[in-house]
Parts: C-alpha cells; structure tokens; sequence
C-alpha cells in the first residue's frame, strides 16, 4: 500500500501524460515535439561572422509565430558505449602486450573523465500545439481553460492526429528556419524522449540504471 501511495504521489507531479508518435501528450491536451539541435563555437567566429549569426537568429525569432523554448541539458560524459568497444577489442587480442597497453588505456580514459569531470551539452528546442490555439475554440473556452484545474484530457484519435498534423508543420517550420543560421537540428523520436524524460527526472539514478529499449518496457494501459 505504501508503495502504491508513493506513485500516485509522484505521478500527480508530472505533466506528461503519454508519449507516442514521436510526440508527448500532456495532461492538459496539449502536445510537445523536441529537437535536439546542433551547436555552433560562437567564440571562435569572426566579428562578421559573429553579426551574421546574430542577424539570421534574429530574423528566425521574427519567423516564428508560436512558442518555443530552448534547453540546455548539461550531463556528464557517458563512455560507458566507447569503453565497452575498447573491451570487445581486448577480447579479440592474441597478443599479451597490446592486451595490457588497452587495460591500461580504459583504465585512463576512466580516469580522466572521473578526475577532470568532463561534462557535455546538448541543445534542445521544445515546440508546443494546444487545442487553445485551435480558431474554432471560443474565447470564453479558452478563458475557462486558463483558470480550470490540471487533469488529464483524453484525445480521441481524430483530434490527436488533427493536433498532430499542426504540430508537424511547427516542425518543419523551424527545421527549414533554422537551418539560415548553420544549424542542423532532427526531431527526438518515442524512444528517446523516454530516455530524455528519464534522464531529466532522474539524472542520479539514469548514470547506474539504464533505460530499457522501448520495446522490452511495459507500460500500463488506462
């Protein structure tokens, strides 16, 4: 019982209600799509180079004609892929040096990202759709809406793939736009916005509990 208390508890504080289709459903109706952006060395670029920057961000701000928000997640390096090519590697040695020279170059790799705790970056924009932003909802609804208590709205299918089909155009949208500043940007699909949510929720716990592959999870069904 106290088990059970303890996730609906924690469960009352998340937004999300689902995530499909490459797309997270909020609890409200709403959907979000992510794109994980590519970055670019600003400080590194010339003067001119740095006002043309400026100048093409600017002019895809004024393009937009809806919300977006931008996040920066900072975690720390995960070698865990790279370290383990290095032990398939060793595995297939015959040769006792070259064996001893690869323990002793992940025994360092290990080091340094332990010692200089080296951390990366990525780049994410969040594109929102809202039944609200819908022209056939009335001012007095979406005034209402406003001031009405979180819970959590089922989307019939026709509904969701209409909001949906909205939610794509966002993303092309800013897909095309953003390219104009050197930009290459791919939209996250189900799987990893699972693996994004966890890790975000649970940073400590995601660095020693990895996430399943999406189709070994069970999910409940309502």
């Amino acid at each position: 019982m106290a088990a059970q208390k303890i996730n609906d508890s924690t469960q009352l504080f998340l937004d999300i209600s689902e995530i499909k289709n490459d797309t997270v459903i909020m609890k409200d109706g709403s959907l979000r799509a992510v794109l994980m952006v590519s970055s670019i060395n600003f400080a590194l670029k010339s003067e001119d180079e740095q006002n043309a920057l400026i100048s093409s961000y600017v002019t895809f701000l004024n393009y937009l004609n809806f919300p977006i928000q931008i996040v920066i997640q900072s975690r720390k390096l995960d070698i865990e892929v790279y370290i383990k090519r290095i032990e398939d590697a060793e595995r297939n040695l015959t040769n006792e040096l070259l064996r001893r020279q690869i323990l002793d170059y992940k025994a360092y790799v290990k080091e340094l990202v332990e010692l200089g705790d080296i951390m990366t970056k990525r780049f994410f924009i969040a594109i929102p759709y809202s039944s609200l932003e819908s022209t056939k909802t009335g001012f007095f609804d979406k005034l209402m809406a406003v001031f009405t208590p979180a819970k959590v709205v089922r989307l019939k299918q026709d509904k969701f793939n209409k909001f949906l089909h909205e939610l794509n155009q966002r993303c092309e949208h800013v897909n095309m736009n953003i390219s104009s500043i050197g930009l290459t940007s791919k939209r996250l699909d189900t799987q990893s916005l699972i693996e994004l949510y966890y890790t975000s929720y649970n940073p400590a716990v995601a660095q020693n509990q990895k996430l399943q592959d999406l189709d070994k999870l069970q999910v409940e069904q309502n």
